[in-house]
């Protein structure tokens, strides 16, 4: 290749001459100053999705978004009048003026996030308002419309399509082949993309979140990021980044009016205040790599400054090579604040930017500092304790040279086992620490057993020598599998083998009882192996009484009801005290009457499938027993018979039976009506709250642990590890 250089006498420098770029290089060089990667393309189509007040959004993924990277919502949509010019530059419903830029608060504003994107892929939108009676799809390209077809027009096209809008962009840098090959493989590209929604699906709690791989097969798959609308922000953090990091979550509210009393009256500006809360993990966790989640004014973004002052906090309290998990939402004054300084707005400025960050680091600091100081001081003696390990190690070591002393001279019978043991010692941290002479909590408040008259004297024996020898025993009948031919119950039962989690199972199969922390809220306490866990036991129940329906199906046994209560006259006590029924368009006697109409039409089937019989007068003579030994609370029964109108599908088959059996399950788990009317009876009468602890740990527990196929939902906010043996230990040896 010959190279050409420039004459060294000025005289024969001619300029070259200055001239417009065409339309297309000029997009095509913007497009690529902010969509980098996929994964750029996608954090826009998010905030956009955001900003039309979604509150579900579902992101499927091909090739890690370089052949396919759709986005779909249920927010307010796009009219069909603004479709023509919405992927041409600098077209947004969010600015008129730049004085607008002040007082900014949604995501997007400049307009050139789908411009770009129609710049560089295939680029899709079908869409639709509340007010259209259709959806509307339009396809783009270099930021006009084209048609899909030769010969038809290039106009939207009236297409099927729910509230919302479905964005799709395929063939991502089709025709920018430098910056297609530049990209890694497509598994870093999805890695990418799983980080930016988890992010932003811990910052908006409220949406749910679901992003999944395309696949060719008909069955969806399951996602890899999948969350529930209306969570809290502590149980976002737990179900994206694992237990381990939420159980050592530390959270602070911070605000500019904290410290406002160290200023005059009248000398603050509005337009300095300022506001930030922050999660972060305290001084037990501990990773290889910090991960730091900040938003300013609900926009994910970075700042090394912030970074760097919060690692420097940490410093001095995780070892060296240790990182913490900070996640932080700063909420300025938009008139502080500078959004437009980045083509991709990852990065803001605003003002006062140092005395903010130095106050946001003095509070984590502080709060460290004190979460660490009360751990100490509920060791109660550390030091000592410390000094007393010392010796219990130095008696130790000298047992064992003498051990081996004696192994070494042949003095010790069986000495070859006894070295084995010697070198296979389990550590103190590492022993399971439950046996069958333990005491729980109720031990220490013996519990009458139902069987016993309410009012009856406890056993007038010393708490102390109370062991588990002296609780009554509850021997299970065995709960065998009825035969069922029906496809939909076959189909059910299916689903639920399916569902197993197999960790869980494990937990609950071998879990040894500790105690009822809290009756009203459903919460006990149970250990598995070195593991203490909190579980609500009432979504447990609910659970296992549905899985109990659904084994005994067709073969139940019959709680008998003497005398037989009026179905009319227990509906309308429910339908008297539900909430809300004023605002429905039919009156109580309509309602009423209603419920009554659908269980009496139904009842030959109730009778034939459940065992629940209700006589041609209306009396509800017999419902059905899950679990021999348990009594489920009779006070619920006029709600569960008032739900068996409006809840249950009695139009399909397999519906029809899920849906009612989840009604019965809610009906058996054991829990008062509301905790008010539970304080009223236990200022009256103990004798009911002990017969239902006494339900809960000795019926309910066994047959949970012998019975209950456990889906990986219940991991989710029912059952929460809380402490852990070798962790513990690590906190001493600080200490």
């Amino acid at each position: 290749m010959a190279v050409r250089f420039r004459s060294e006498s000025p005289a024969l420098v001619d300029p070259l001459p200055i001239r417009r770029l065409q339309e297309s290089v000029i997009n095509r060089i913007a497009a690529g100053e902010i969509i980098h990667r996929p994964v750029s393309a996608l954090k826009e189509l998010i905030e956009n999705s955001l900003d039309a007040g979604s509150t579900a959004i579902r992101i499927t993924i091909k090739d890690g978004g370089l052949k396919l990277l759709q986005i779909q919502d249920n927010g307010c949509g796009i009219r069909k009048d603004d479709l023509p010019i919405l992927a041409e530059r600098f077209t947004t419903s969010k600015l008129s003026t730049f004085s607008d830029l002040s007082h900014l608060t949604t995501y997007g504003f400049r307009g050139e996030a789908l411009a770009s994107i129609s710049y560089v892929s295939n680029l899709t939108v079908i869409t639709k308002t509340k007010g259209d009676s259709c959806a509307w799809k339009a396809c783009y390209q270099d930021g006009s419309l084209i048609s899909t077809k030769a010969g038809t027009s290039a106009e939207p096209k009236a297409c099927a399509g729910n509230d919302g809008t479905t964005i799709t962009a395929e063939n991502l840098f089709y025709n920018t082949p430098t910056r297609l090959s530049a990209l890694r493989s497509s598994s870093e590209e999805y890695a990418r993309i799983l980080d930016v929604v988890t992010k932003y699906a811990v910052h908006n709690p409220k949406v749910s979140f679901t992003c999944k791989k395309w696949v060719r097969q008909a069955a969806s798959p399951t996602p890899d990021i999948s969350t529930p609308s209306s969570s809290t922000t502590q149980q976002t953090i737990r179900l994206l980044y694992g237990q381990t990091i939420a159980k050592d979550i530390l959270h602070v509210g911070i605000s500019s009016s904290d410290n406002a009393s160290s200023h005059d009256e009248g000398e603050d500006d509005d337009s300095e205040s300022w506001s930030a809360e922050s999660y972060f993990t305290n001084a037990n966790f501990q990773a290889k790599k910090m991960v730091f989640l900040l938003f300013i004014n609900h926009r994910l973004v970075e700042s090394s400054r912030i970074k760097k002052a919060i690692e420097a906090v940490y410093n001095g309290i995780l070892p060296k090579g240790a990182s913490p998990f900070v996640y932080l939402s700063l909420l300025i004054d938009p008139r502080s604040v500078d959004v437009n300084v980045h083509p991709t707005k990852k990065e803001v400025h605003f003002l006062n930017e140092d005395a903010i960050i130095e106050r946001i680091s003095d509070v984590i600091q502080e709060t460290l500092i004190g979460q660490s100081q009360s751990r100490t001081l509920l060791t109660g003696g550390v030091a000592e304790l410390t000094k007393d390990r010392e010796k219990i190690k130095g008696k130790a070591k000298a047992v064992e040279l003498d051990t081996e002393q004696d192994v070494a001279s042949g003095s010790v019978e069986g000495s070859p086992s006894l070295s084995q043991a010697v070198k296979k010692k389990t550590l103190s941290k590492n022993k399971v620490r439950t046996s069958l002479q333990d005491r729980t909590l109720d031990s220490m408040f013996p519990i009458l057993a139902p069987s016993q008259q309410p009012g009856a004297a406890v056993p007038q024996s010393n708490t102390a020598d109370y062991s588990p020898s002296t609780q009554p025993t509850v021997k299970f009948r065995e709960i065998k599998e009825s035969q069922c031919y029906l496809t939909s119950v076959r189909n059910l039962r299916q689903a639920v083998r399916k569902g197993k989690h197999h960790h869980l199972s494990e937990i609950l199969e071998k879990h040894t009882f500790v105690g009822i922390v809290d009756l009203d809220r459903c919460l006990s306490l149970i250990q598995h192996s070195t593991k203490l866990y909190l579980v609500n036991h009432g979504a447990l129940s609910e659970e296992l009484f549905y899985q109990l329906g659904l084994r005994q199906f067709g073969n139940y046994s019959r709680l008998r009801l003497d005398p037989p209560p009026p179905l009319r006259t227990l509906v309308t006590i429910a339908v008297d005290a539900e909430d809300g029924i004023d605002k429905s368009r039919l009156s109580k006697p309509e309602i009423i009457d209603c419920i009554v109409d659908t269980v009496m039409a139904r009842r030959n089937m109730l009778q034939e499938y459940f065992s629940m019989s209700v006589s041609a007068e209306g009396l509800v003579e017999s419902i059905p027993l899950l679990l021999g030994d348990y009594t489920p609370n009779l006070d619920k029964l006029p709600l569960f018979l008032m739900r068996l109108g409006p809840q249950v599908n009695w139009t399909s088959e397999m519906e029809c039976f899920d849906t009612f059996l989840r009604e019965l399950a809610f009906f058996y788990v054991p829990e008062p009506l509301t905790p008010a009317i539970s304080q009223e009876l236990r200022s009256e009468d103990m004798g009911e709250e002990r017969a239902m602890k006494w339900q809960v740990q000795h019926v309910l527990f066994p047959a949970i642990s012998r019975y209950l196929v456990p889906p990986k939902t219940l991991l989710d906010r029912d059952v929460v590890q809380v402490a852990d043996l070798p962790d513990l230990y690590r906190v001493f040896e600080r200490c």
